[in-house]
């Protein structure tokens, strides 16, 4: 032991399900995992295309990205979601989104006496950012201003994971709360595509932000809506100022795309018409497995957009999991999720058609 330990983390929380799993792989007919949000659906033939078609260039990739990609995420954003006024300078392609959510308050610099301020119920990685930088985390219940010395606050509707949508008024006034102290506002927007019963905006809609990007930031992803989880390709957009930063000292990191998923994601933000397909086979999951879970007792709760299904049978979290697994279905227990998600279980969309048939059959017998 050399005495460098490095900064001190939970345990990674898909690793506490590994009995249960073990439970659900024991089932006659196999397991249904529904556990992670991973996709099953094959990539686009139009994106490994592209992917295939830079595959001979030898030269170092730019972390800036091609201006071809970064065009491409400004017309996505544009016809998409609505988002004008982004320039493309201002658009950075990441490793993946999930990368860029644990290092930013590295690369923004925060650190030891600074508030990290993130929903009640978050996505584990903003807390191990902020854990991986010694800063303060402090929770938000919805609607909550951020307190005194807050550096940076993650927004993030739809909610990973209850599906919680938060309308432009609600984003707005937190918007403006984080703005009067100085905090910079993470807006994590992977789910943006998905909505079901409500309408998801961007934190760059002039109706939250008031027309100006300052201090804001928009993280997107391409794993859900494009199937390129493996591929890791994401991108993050807003502030001009911010986003020279971020690109400054990752181009001292290191942290580059490869060119061949740059050219990949350039197919994917251009072509939305494998994104309706796959937000179709989405919806279908969704409602089968909906009805599938309300017939069996659970009640659903949020889950207005995004790929997971916010359920409670009223008991412990984990006792859910457990009823589950012996019927062969993974899901994750909502205490990986933040101590209110003690009684919820969050259940991906993310398998099989032939899969969440399955599932359904299983929780209807």
């Amino acid at each position: 032991m050399t005495g460098l330990a490095g900064p001190r983390l939970p345990e990674f929380p898909w690793d506490s399900l590994t009995r249960l799993g073990e439970v659900a792989r024991a089932h006659p007919g196999g397991v249904v995992t529904l556990s992670v949000g991973t996709p099953v659906d094959p990539v686009p033939e139009v994106i490994r295309e592209a992917l295939a078609s830079v595959s001979d260039v030898p030269g170092y990739p730019a972390t800036h990205g091609t201006s071809e990609l970064r065009e491409a995420a400004v017309g996505a954003l544009r016809r998409r979601h609505g988002v004008t006024g982004v320039d493309a300078e201002d658009v950075l392609p990441t490793i993946g989104s999930k990368e860029l959510v644990a290092w930013l308050p590295t690369l923004l610099g925060v650190g030891p006496g600074d508030v990290v301020a993130i929903p009640e119920l978050a996505y584990p990685t903003y807390e191990v950012g902020a854990q991986l930088v010694g800063a303060e985390v402090v929770r938000l219940a919805p609607g909550e201003a951020p307190p005194a010395g807050t550096a940076l606050m993650w927004v993030n509707s739809p909610s990973n994971p209850t599906g919680r949508v938060a309308g432009a008024e609600a984003l707005a006034s937190s918007v403006r709360a984080a703005r009067a102290l100085g905090a910079v506002v993470a807006s994590d927007e992977c789910y943006l595509a998905l909505g079901w019963d409500a309408q998801p905006v961007s934190v760059l809609n002039p109706e939250v932000s008031g027309g100006a990007f300052d201090g804001l930031l928009s993280v997107h992803s391409l794993s859900k809506t494009s199937n390129l989880a493996g591929y890791r390709a994401g991108f993050v957009t807003g502030d001009p100022a911010l986003v020279r930063r971020l690109l400054e000292v990752r181009k001292h990191a290191g942290m580059i795309m490869p060119r061949p998923v740059q050219q990949a994601m350039v197919a994917a933000l251009t072509d939305d018409e494998h994104m309706a397909v796959q937000r179709e086979s989405y919806r279908r999951r969704r409602a089968v497995l909906r009805t599938a879970l309300e017939g069996a007792g659970f009640t659903v709760e949020h889950s207005e957009a995004g790929l997971y299904l916010w359920a409670t049978r009223g008991d412990d979290a984990w006792d859910t999991v457990e009823w589950l697994a012996e019927r062969g279905i993974l899901v994750a227990p909502g205490t990986f999720y933040g101590p209110d998600g003690g009684r919820h279980v969050r259940v991906a969309l993310t398998a099989s058609d032939e899969r969440i048939d399955t599932a359904a059959q299983r929780l209807s017998a």
